[in-house]
């Protein structure tokens, strides 16, 4: 089983080579590590070329924004099964991806998740918030429930059959994206209950007041969209960040 990492990155020169060697740190073998650059000018494309070995795709050309990187991404990787790494984040430990392709060796499975810490941009050893995401269920979508999207993994049929994301949202086409993928297409995921990813805070979509109020509309559009309620579901959905900041992570990482 062949697993693309697809890293969108723009003026990340400082982050991506911890990015790109927690990749080459993983014991599975068959990872390609695709890297769709915006255009850089940094030298962001200097730390990429640097570290690049002969499973690295990196393709540098001017995109309409993150999502849009994102699906060039996708487009250009050859993998069975597709996840993404974005420039600030890192996987928790070497075995990730081992893990990944264990889950997927069931063929009933259409993708899986995990569990997500957010670091502290200056020191990654502290942890600023543990979101422990717990089984699926259909019903917690209602709920204002997704998984951690830097931690999900899809086979290529689903983006095939379900589409990428949709560009005509900013911040919110990820949380689109599942809700079309778990509560329209049916997509089956299996829950990996540990930490697979480590993410830098410092957010696009927590930058201002303004990026916000942007996100809950989006958020609101994405959830009426695909039919899993309304205001109360937004809601429910920021509430649940609230415990994100008191659970404490039992994995040992």
């Amino acid at each position: 089983m062949k697993i693309s990492v697809v890293t969108a990155v723009y003026n990340r020169a400082d982050t991506l080579r911890a990015a790109i060697d927690s990749v080459h740190a993983q014991t599975y073998s068959n990872i390609e590590h695709v890297i769709q650059d915006g255009g850089s000018t940094d030298g962001t494309l200097d730390v990429a070329r640097e570290a690049a070995t002969t499973s690295t795709v990196i393709v540098s050309e001017r995109d309409h924004g993150i999502y849009d990187a994102i699906n060039r991404g996708i487009s250009n990787a050859s993998g069975d099964v597709i996840g993404l790494m974005h420039s600030d984040d890192f996987f928790a430990d070497p075995e990730v991806i081992q893990k990944v392709a264990a889950a997927l060796s069931d063929p009933a499975i259409d993708g899986i998740y995990g569990d997500l810490q957010y670091v502290a941009a200056d020191d990654p050893t502290k942890v600023v918030r543990h979101w422990k995401s717990g089984e699926y269920s259909a019903q917690k979508l209602r709920q204002g429930w997704m998984p951690p999207h830097p931690t999900v993994y899809l086979r290529r049929e689903v983006f095939d059959r379900l589409g990428l994301y949709d560009t005509g949202l900013q911040i919110a086409a990820d949380y689109d994206a599942m809700l079309r993928y778990l509560a329209k297409g049916g997509v089956k995921l299996a829950y990996i209950p540990e930490v697979l990813v480590k993410m830098r805070v410092g957010g696009e979509s927590n930058r201002s007041l303004e990026r916000i109020v942007q996100k809950s509309r989006e958020d609101l559009t994405a959830i009426r969209r695909n039919g899993v309620g309304g205001v109360g579901v937004l809601i429910q959905k920021n509430l649940r960040k609230v415990g994100q900041f008191f659970v404490k992570d039992t994995s040992g990482r």
